[in-house]
């Protein structure tokens, strides 16, 4: 698939990884949870091994297991975007091939966290991986996580590769968003949010959807926002921004994917403990998430 063909708008959810009681990868309450994401969350993708899916607490192995049983769960109802990213260009491009064969239509790129790259590095780093394979590529900068930004002229050059498609976007940094949008006009490149908060913000600038963590609890919610933007109904969009708004900023008082998991599992969705070393959540925050839901009729 190449930039051209590439038009995936909505809620695309970077799923969680559950775990058993023994931090075991629980897979049926992954392949439980994928159904109640397509069927009940509106997902238009499904992205497993991110950030949300606890990618850094997971063996290789754990890694490619859980991109096959996605892949076999979702069985071809929305696209699978897998994380294959790494701060280690050579590691990325092997998980990425491994994905290729497991089947996915997309992988989601991370920007090389620790070791700070410059932009020149950043810029050869995504160039190979692209070469790598044919497999539609999405830019993901987190500069908050990574401790580095991957800078507009970076990402602007990097849009002009056939099979880098789009970015996710957590840079949290709007004037930047937007000198990206505007420098990649007419090459069919997708900009996601990818700080919740901002989703309807960047949607209004020309955004076409978000990878959304919130999407596990508000799937459906987002799809709406998503759909209302483009057909230039700002006003009802806005009214779900600020409705759910509590809730998203509930679902981010502790470190994702935590407070997510806790939602998943008072709803009564497989999701189970996180591995160290998050922890669980404090009662403080419990409070604030639980109080979220029952104002959303998300719990009873």
């Amino acid at each position: 698939m190449s930039q051209k063909q590439w038009d995936l708008k909505g809620c695309l959810i970077p799923v969680i990884t559950p775990f058993t009681d023994d931090y075991k990868v629980d897979e049926g309450g992954l392949r439980t949870l994928i159904d109640y994401l397509i069927d009940e969350q509106a997902a238009a993708a499904i992205i497993p091994c991110g950030t949300t899916g606890e990618s850094p607490t997971l063996t290789h192995q754990e890694h490619l297991d859980v991109i096959k049983i996605t892949v076999d769960a979702v069985a071809g109802r929305v696209p699978v975007i897998a994380g294959t990213g790494s701060n280690s260009t050579e590691e990325a491009i092997y998980m990425t091939k491994a994905a290729a064969d497991i089947g996915v239509q997309g992988t989601l790129q991370v920007g090389p966290y620790y070791n700070k790259p410059s932009q020149d590095g950043m810029l050869r780093h995504y160039e190979a991986i692209a070469k790598a394979t044919d497999l539609p590529l999405i830019i993901y900068n987190i500069p908050g996580r990574t401790g580095r930004n991957i800078d507009p002229d970076t990402i602007i050059k990097l849009s002009e590769i056939d099979t880098i498609v789009g970015l996710k976007d957590a840079s949290g940094d709007i004037t930047q968003t937007m000198k990206i949008i505007e420098g990649t006009k007419g090459a069919n490149f997708h900009i996601y949010a990818g700080e919740d908060a901002l989703t309807f913000s960047l949607l209004c600038l020309g955004g076409q959807g978000a990878v959304a963590a919130v999407g596990h609890v508000i799937g459906k919610e987002v799809d709406q926002m998503v759909r209302l933007v483009y057909a230039g109904d700002i006003s009802a969009a806005r009214e779900i921004h600020y409705r759910t708004l509590s809730l998203v900023n509930a679902l981010f008082v502790e470190p994702n994917p935590v407070p997510v998991k806790q939602a998943l599992s008072w709803m009564g969705i497989p999701a189970g403990p996180v591995r160290l070393p998050l922890v669980g959540m404090t009662d403080k925050g419990k409070d604030i998430l639980r109080n979220a839901l029952l104002n959303l009729g998300k719990i009873s």
